[in-house]
């Protein structure tokens, strides 16, 4: 069978903009369904997948993903007329009623989350789509699937934590050769993913988009001076269940909808709301060190009572708050499970994943395979790639390299000698993280290199920490793990080895972590093998490995992109898989530029 997934509530911005108009456009992101992507798995194998906003080039777009599907069928070879289902990773209808209880929830069901409300996008693009094709599935079942099939176990508890899905804020799940059976779910009035957001929102920061900014600001605070703050709003309770007392402050319809009491709670007892161009003070960051701390308790006390129960030593996670690499690393560390697998697309545009993986598992299609890396986007050809040097051919000179060794010995050269370089090549990542194809490297050796690649490429806020790929064959000399541990995803903190944390000080987090990327031969060979020529070039097979963008631009996906960012930013030179490009006319203040390369110009 062929199985579309799909994420996303396409008309609940403009619901929400209708019925609350005037609020700050901050305000306008406290909504379900972001993230939209499609996914395709065909006879129980994933063949592709990517959220929307690579496309429409809006960050965490709501639209219908109809260029996302128009990708996954393109890579498959196949139509929407082969399609067999397409799958939703919400299904509202089983609370349709308490929808009814006042009219404007009425409305919000029947123009936002309804099958009707879904079919009429569907139709809207793929107009002959039958209806009985189209399905729902529930939204924490979605990430639970995502994270289960995707593990290659088949034993295992699944924890899934987000903001909420139809109802819940965290739903417990046991994986076996059966499929996966429901243990427990909490209500989303006890969601610690919306309480973390709430706090993110409250220190000047996007709701459900910087929470990832959180999690870097907090190792800069100290957590003791909100700590009886948020045991005050959290409490963990008996059985791995957690109360949040000020969720339960929001009563009325309008409360309900922004949160408005309990985010009233947090102005008279952290500090007072913090507006984004507010300066970054101690405030801010002893609450975020305090949220944090907060989060890691809650997601050990979850974990690791129903790791207890089910005696279960293997432990996958899909859902926002699997995404949080501190909390992660906390579970690792804590001897509670001897394996923690993180589905890597572990927000609502992996859902749309995991929708297709749960109707092909229904279906009895399903293999249950290790992930590997998610090169699953779109990839260009030589000639696409030549049409958009061709439209900046007065901006930029081309150098071409016969192969892939020659490319990345060169790179590793540039790299060793102080040079930010943008990497495009292959097939575009699934998920959040820049894994090696839509890249911004350098050498982490650097001391002023963070700051740098923060103020003068990314554009972003000074505190935040950059990640590291290193070689499989490497990660145990540089970080504190065991040899060859895989961690592919980027999805986890740990911690850099004493004795080196002064040699890689561009991506060492100020509390000695590392959210650590790494890179096998087999997953994908030439960032591998650019890794080996790093080696050679400085005796270190790591790189500091950011996504290829700017602040608040999705990552990159097209090579007219690519080349755009990189004629807009400080990056110092591009490579899209074996092309070498700079500036026209780029005078030689790239004084580490070796002379073969000069020359290599015309």
């Amino acid at each position: 069978m062929n199985i579309l997934g799909v994420s996303g509530l396409e008309t609940a911005r403009q619901f929400k903009q209708e019925h609350w108009p005037g609020l700050p456009e901050r305000e306008y992101r406290i909504i379900q369904g972001q993230d939209a992507a499609a996914a395709l798995v065909v006879d129980g194998k994933i063949v592709a997948a990517a959220a929307e906003e690579r496309f429409d080039r809006h960050k965490h777009s709501a639209r219908f993903p109809s260029s996302s599907i128009r990708h996954c069928l393109a890579r498959a070879g196949i139509s929407i007329d082969d399609v067999d289902e397409i799958a939703h990773s919400f299904d509202y209808a089983p609370y349709r009623k308490l929808f009814s209880l006042d009219p404007l929830s009425e409305r919000f069901y029947r123009e936002v989350c309804s099958k009707d409300a879904l079919l009429a996008c569907v139709h809207r693009e793929f107009p002959q789509f039958p209806c009985q094709r189209v399905h729902q599935v529930n939204h924490h079942l979605a990430h639970a699937a995502s994270a289960f099939y995707t593990s290659g176990w088949d034993d295992c508890l699944v924890v899934v934590a987000d903001g909420m899905g139809e109802a819940h804020g965290v739903s417990i799940y046991r994986g076996s050769p059966s499929g996966l059976q429901p243990l427990a779910n909490m209500s989303a009035l006890d969601s610690i993913g919306i309480l973390y957001s709430l706090v993110t929102l409250h220190l000047g920061f996007d709701f459900n988009s910087d929470e990832y900014k959180i999690m870097g600001l907090a190792p800069y605070g100290d957590p003791q001076r909100f700590r009886q703050c948020f045991k005050d709003i959290v409490e963990l309770r008996p059985e791995g269940r957690i109360r949040i007392r000020i969720l339960r402050n929001d009563k009325t319809r309008d409360q309900r909808e922004n949160y408005t009491a309990s985010r009233e709670y947090l102005g008279k007892h952290l500090v007072a709301a913090r507006t984004p161009d507010d300066e970054v003070t101690d405030d801010h960051r002893d609450v975020a060190a305090a949220l944090q701390e907060c989060l890691n308790q809650v997601m050990l006390h979850i974990c690791g009572y129903f790791g207890g129960v089910t005696k279960c030593r293997r432990l996958a996670m899909a859902g926002g708050v699997a995404l949080n690499c501190t909390a992660n690393g906390c579970l690792t560390k804590s001897g509670l499970f001897d394996e923690i697998y993180i589905q890597p697309a572990a927000g609502d545009d992996g859902a749309a994943l995991g929708a297709a993986i749960q109707r092909s598992a229904q279906a009895g299609e399903m293999r249950n395979c290790r992930f590997p890396t998610p090169f699953l986007g779109p990839r260009y050809s030589l000639d696409e790639i030549a049409s958009a040097l061709a439209d900046f051919s007065d901006r930029v000179e081309v150098c071409h390299y016969s192969n892939p060794e020659e490319t990345c010995a060169s790179v590793a050269r540039l790299l060793a000698r102080g040079h930010v370089i943008a990497w495009f090549r292959g097939a575009m990542e699934y998920g959040p993280r820049a894994l090696g194809h839509r890249s911004i490297l350098a050498d982490p050796s650097h001391p002023e290199m963070r700051d740098r690649v923060n103020a003068m490429v990314k554009m972003r806020e000074s505190f935040r920490p950059f990640a590291p790929a290193v070689s499989l064959e490497e990660v145990d000399r540089w970080f504190d793990v065991p040899p060859m541990t895989r961690l592919p995803y980027m999805t986890t903190i740990v911690d850099v080895r004493e004795e080196f944390a002064s040699q890689l000080p561009a991506i060492t987090h100020v509390n000695r972590t590392a959210r650590v990327q790494t890179v096998c031969q087999d997953d994908d060979p030439v960032f591998h093998a650019l890794l080996r020529a790093m080696g050679k070039e400085t005796g270190r097979e790591i790189v500091l490995n950011t996504s290829f963008n700017v602040k608040g631009q999705p990552i990159v996906n097209t090579p007219q992109e690519a080349l755009s960012t990189f004629l807009t930013t400080g990056i110092d030179f591009l490579f899209m898989e074996n092309l070498f490009i700079r500036r026209r006319r780029q005078p030689e203040l790239s004084q580490g530029l070796l002379q073969e390369e000069v020359v290599a110009f015309p």
